[in-house]
């Protein structure tokens, strides 16, 4: 019998307990997964390349506060500005409250919009038609297939935050890799239907000609209007999105605290397994050394049989996240940003399961190798 073979049969002697402590860690990694790749979408990713090129301008208080319109004036006298659209948040109700029901809705100019948000690709003929009609919305193709819409199709939003109700066309359907499931409509529209939102904008949204004028842009649109009763900050488009992030509360410390509790109670999980398996196996751990084992390899072997276990419990862990992530991805669900199970989180969590395995045994492991063979064949339990 070869070492592996007779690590995986001792790993799974009592097999309803060790396939209750696959199940833990696997339920376990599967939480860290998720954790990992809420830090990596947040704090790492960068977003696509063309978003290099575009600043995000907003009130220096709060997003909450309003921007003048004819800041987009001033904005495109900056050196380096090529493009600049007005974006208000509409934050309006698709038929219910339900997560599936909800999607991001803008209201934006369509005369310019696309010249600054250039990775999303729609036919000509409909960014026309989008821009001839004053009611008249574009979706992303993911959101436009969840809700089996199609262009000329009505949909009524209900106001929250502005005191109306849209009626919007659909005029054209948009793509753009990886989805953003939003939708975008005529801020005249919204203009005409809220009297005391006209001339303003919540912010504003601007491409540079080069990646690396956007630092310098930045900082000269925020200087432009420094001394104003309106301030601003410009940002980029990641800096933009973790502002949003911030406001939920402190999600880093958020974050960081459930990976440090699922760590440490797999760990209190897996050690307690281990030292029960380990303990009720003296007399095993005696005949083995009576056979000519050596206490490195029963050591070698009780270290093993843990690993094993944690390893399989990893894996089945990484599996059933990988498909939640890709869940929770799907437009509807709420998560405020697109999700992917990296190879990279794949292997974090691999060692982790791997550290767990080994921190786990190696106490109860040593001991037992370490025991005399005649104390060992005397032990009841």
């Amino acid at each position: 019998m070869t070492f592996t073979r007779f690590v995986t049969r001792s790993a799974f002697r009592n097999r309803l307990r060790s396939l209750l402590t696959v199940v833990s860690i696997a339920f376990s990694l599967l939480l860290l997964s998720v954790m990992l790749t809420l830090w990596r979408s947040f704090y790492i990713d960068k977003g696509a390349p063309d978003s290099a090129l575009r600043i995000m301008t907003r009130h220096k208080v709060s997003l909450a506060n309003f921007l003048p319109i004819y800041y987009r004036d001033k904005i495109r006298t900056v050196p380096g500005v090529v493009h600049v659209v007005p974006m208000t948040w509409f934050g309006g109700k698709y038929i219910d409250d339900t997560p599936k029901n909800f999607f991001a809705q803008f209201a934006t100019d369509p005369e310019e919009y696309f010249d600054v948000a250039a990775d999303k690709v729609m036919p000509p003929e409909q960014l026309a038609a989008w821009k001839k009609d004053r009611a008249g919305c574009v979706v992303d193709s993911v959101l436009a297939n969840k809700h089996n819409w199609k262009v000329g199709d009505r949909i009524t939003l209900q106001g929250t935050i502005f005191p109306t109700s849209l009626d919007l066309t659909i005029r054209g359907i948009y793509t753009i890799d990886p989805p953003s499931s939003n939708l975008y409509f005529h801020t005249k529209y919204l203009e005409e239907s809220v009297s005391w939102f006209k001339d303003s904008a919540g912010f504003y949204f601007t491409r540079v000609d080069t990646a690396e004028n956007m630092p310098a842009a930045a900082h000269a649109i925020d200087d432009m209007f420094h001394s104003t009763p309106t301030p601003t900050k410009s940002e980029s488009e990641q800096a933009f999105r973790l502002d949003f992030i911030a406001t939920l509360g402190n999600v880093k410390a958020f974050i960081l605290s459930i990976c440090g509790a699922v760590v440490f109670t797999m760990l209190l999980v897996s050690a307690n397994t281990m030292a029960m398996s380990i303990r009720e196996r003296t007399r095993e751990v005696a005949v083995l050394r009576t056979l000519g084992f050596t206490r490195d390899r029963i050591f070698k072997l009780l270290l093993s049989e843990a690993l094993a276990i944690a390893l399989i419990g990893g894996f089945f862990g990484v599996v059933l996240a990988t498909l939640l992530i890709g869940a929770l991805s799907r437009p509807g669900i709420g998560v405020p940003v697109v999700m992917h199970m990296t190879t990279a989180t794949a292997v974090v969590v691999m060692l982790v399961a791997a550290l767990v395995g080994v921190t786990s045994a190696i106490v109860p492991s040593y001991r037992a190798s370490r025991l005399h063979i005649v104390e060992a064949l005397r032990h009841i339990g």
